[in-house]
């Protein structure tokens, strides 16, 4: 059985200052919204953040920029939060955006052990600055490295006792890869069941990357509600 916890600022405790975090959701869609409040409330700072996003300017990791808890941020996508833009124009904050695709697969590498790989995203442009380029069948391809986070935090729709996790829908997005790229990776569930209950050709996440759980309720805000007008 794994650890459930019923506070989420101890579910966080293993976030010190300056720790690497990796952050399941794609925009405000599978976020881990209590753990990332219990870090709020926690107090760490000078946070490296890995995560698709950075939230809204009141929601997700947005919360962490508006306390000054984040030192630097590796994303794929900054485009809804002023606070970011405000800080990253002032010098505040530090920031390395990376190709969608090559994030994604830095984080699957690293869950996977996989130190490095060669991909053709990036080769010419500013984010091939200081890296191995090589030619592979006459195509060049740029080296990046994998991630590996001190804590990921994830979200999950079901997750039994023993710590297997099931995503619901585009939730699935980064949380398994970021589930398995954690040294310590906390989960929180909407709904927990007891073992057996999963099917266990469903399961997301193996219970071997899960090392502590809690029981959250979502708000499931909308980033950007778009209506017809009849």
């Amino acid at each position: 059985m794994k650890e459930i916890l019923t506070s989420f600022t101890d579910a966080v405790a293993d976030i010190k200052d300056g720790s690497t975090v990796l952050v399941g959701g794609f925009g405000l869609c599978g976020i881990p919204e209590n753990l990332i409040k219990g870090l709020r409330d926690s107090g760490a700072k000078d946070l490296i953040i890995v995560s698709n996003n950075c939230g809204v300017d009141d929601w997700g990791l947005g919360l962490l920029l508006e306390n000054r808890q984040i030192k630097k941020i590796i994303a794929s996508y900054v485009g809804e939060n002023k606070e970011f833009e405000r800080q990253v124009l002032a010098g505040e904050l530090e920031v390395e955006l990376t190709p969608q695709g090559t994030l994604a697969e830095k984080i699957r590498a690293g869950g996977a052990g996989i130190p490095a790989f060669y991909t053709p995203a990036g080769v010419g442009t500013k984010i091939a600055e200081g890296k191995e380029v090589r030619t592979f069948n006459g195509k060049e391809y740029l080296l990046e490295e994998a991630i590996v986070g001190d804590v990921s935090l994830v979200r999950a729709h079901l997750g039994d006792k023993h710590g297997n996790l099931i995503y619901r829908k585009t939730a699935q997005n980064f949380n398994p890869m970021i589930a398995a790229a954690g040294k310590i990776t906390v989960a929180e569930v909407e709904n927990l069941v007891e073992p057996g209950d999963l099917d266990p050709q469903q399961v997301h996440t193996p219970s071997i990357y899960v090392n502590k759980m809690i029981i959250g309720q979502q708000e499931n805000r909308i980033e950007r509600k778009t209506v017809a007008t009849s």
